[in-house]
């Protein structure tokens, strides 16, 4: 559908260019430990505020995801009212995690964290928590969505395995901060960061190139073999 595909591809090339100047805002700085650090430490560095347009640029792609989530997977007319009910339900779930991990994202755009080694204030803990519920809410909308693609198998196995590898980065990021001393604290984000980023790319290129239609597809073949097995 020519509407979905308007999403996807915009959202696409925002993934592609907030990556590249995520990578050239940490090339630009040379005393941070990226192993130790958060991205966001070298966001407040002095030459790493490029980093801050990257958030921006990915919450605003993501945004643009929304309006082809409320398509992709739509059940068809012929779809029972029991499934359509629970995936209209579904799908509306997913927006809204959506549209929270993109504010969660805009929001640690435009509110800083403290430099390392300062006392946190209000705006790093604004910066903190949203962070924290974006991260949360981004893996649950494509559990969601897995869901909805049963027409496509691959996809939707990609989207579940890629949620729950994000999940198992946030509980290790966790123990981390809290009983694990910030052990690797900083590789452990960088690596949620980018399962998350393959997840959202997933959903783009879902967006993108036309597996709108899945719910379509798999039962108008369900009402097709149905008289099949009867006979």
């Amino acid at each position: 559908m020519p509407g979905i595909r308007n999403s996807g591809v915009p959202a696409l090339g925002g993934i592609a260019l907030a990556a590249v100047l995520a990578v050239i805002g940490h090339a630009g700085v040379s005393d941070l430990d990226p192993v130790s650090l958060t991205v966001s430490d070298y966001a407040v560095s002095d030459s790493g505020g490029i980093i801050h347009v990257a958030m921006l640029l990915l919450g605003a792609a993501s945004a643009t995801l929304v309006p082809a989530l409320a398509r992709l997977g739509r059940p068809c007319s012929g779809t029972p009212a029991g499934a359509a009910t629970t995936a209209g339900r579904r799908g509306r779930a997913a927006e809204w995690l959506l549209s929270i991990w993109a504010g969660g994202l805009l929001v640690s755009g435009l509110v800083p964290t403290n430099p390392p080694g300062t006392d946190m204030g209000t705006a790093a803990y604004v910066h903190r928590y949203a962070s924290v519920i974006a991260f949360l809410a981004l893996p649950l909308a494509g559990w969601l969505l897995a869901d909805r693609l049963s027409a496509d198998a691959r996809a939707a196995r990609w989207l579940r395995a890629l949620t729950l590898v994000s999940l198992l980065l946030v509980a290790t990021m966790v123990w981390s901060a809290y009983p694990g001393d910030r052990a690797l604290y900083g590789l452990i984000e960088r690596a949620l960061i980018l399962t998350e980023v393959a997840l959202l790319t997933l959903l783009a290129a879902l967006a993108t190139w036309g597996y709108s239609s899945s719910w379509s597809i798999s039962w108008r073949a369900a009402s097709v073999t149905e008289p099949e097995r009867l006979g």
